[in-house]
């Protein structure tokens, strides 16, 4: 069995705000493939000795420099989440970003073979690595995923189906329209209770080939019984595009919205 090399390499993220690391060439067993996973702590993590809550985010190279990102833009996870740690308007997490490959169109998709070795690998390989070696919190209230495009589908499939595994889940710009838009009829066909989990989606309104499903699904999930504003979440974004920077400009959103600052002076104290 392939061993996971891990040592820690810049790969040109020196820029990055506060302490992080990246696993280069994570492999997995159920994939059969290796790729980098960046790592990012909250402000008070290397002082402390307290647990934290894990977000688990897809295309990790695009979350936290310019110099790996899609055609040089990213996320800016690490000022907008440095930034509303230091504000006190969110809880402090741990974000674990992966890197996605060239099979990223068939990974990001629960109803393919690959994308379901994914999820084996999040779940099987990569948490438990995570869980063992970083104080988090491993249980399934603590643990989160986001994503957008085909890591927004993801992310919903993830949630949806392994609620013993996530608590809450953004996704951005869905790709609602994968296999003749089948999400649909499977949240429509869903006759279990009310899950316990928390969602959080958007699209920008120029989105014009994802606008009308991402208001379709609001609507369904509503209909559904989920609530908005406790257990569903849901933002257009005037003149919002499809793009890392349009994603980054209101990342601030789902952040404040699925994990708020709870009134524990413990959380932060900078």
């Amino acid at each position: 069995m392939k061993e996971t090399t891990l040592n820690i390499v810049d790969k040109g993220i020196d820029e990055l705000i506060g302490h992080h690391e990246l696993l280069h060439e994570f492999y997995s067993i159920h994939l059969k493939n290796e790729r980098d996973i960046i790592i990012w702590f909250p402000p008070s993590y290397q002082s402390s000795s307290k647990r934290y809550p894990v977000l688990y985010m897809h295309d990790g190279q695009n979350l936290f420099s310019p110099s790996t990102a899609y055609i040089g833009k990213d996320w800016r996870v690490d000022e907008t989440l440095t930034k509303l740690i230091h504000q006190k308007k969110i809880e402090e997490l741990i974000v674990v970003g992966i890197y996605n490959t060239k099979d990223r169109l068939e990974e990001y998709n629960l109803w393919t073979e690959k994308g379901k070795n994914y999820f084996q690998f999040i779940r099987k390989e990569l948490k438990p690595y995570i869980d063992e070696q970083y104080k988090t919190k491993a249980d399934r209230n603590n643990t989160y995923v986001m994503g957008s495009s085909l890591g927004g589908l993801y992310s919903f499939q993830l949630i949806w189906y392994y609620p013993n595994v996530f608590s809450k889940a953004a996704c951005l710009s869905n790709s609602f329209w994968v296999d003749d838009k089948k999400i649909f009829k499977e949240v429509k066909k869903d006759k279990a209770p009310l899950k316990d989990i928390t969602l959080y989606i958007d699209c920008g309104d120029e989105e014009k080939k994802l606008i009308d499903d991402s208001k379709k699904m609001i609507k369904l999930l509503k209909e559904t019984g989920y609530v908005n504003n406790q257990n569903l979440f849901s933002h257009i974004q005037k003149g919002g595009k499809h793009s890392e920077e349009d994603w980054a400009n209101r990342l601030h959103i789902p952040f404040t919205k699925l994990f708020p600052r709870k009134n524990d002076p413990s959380i932060y104290i900078g």
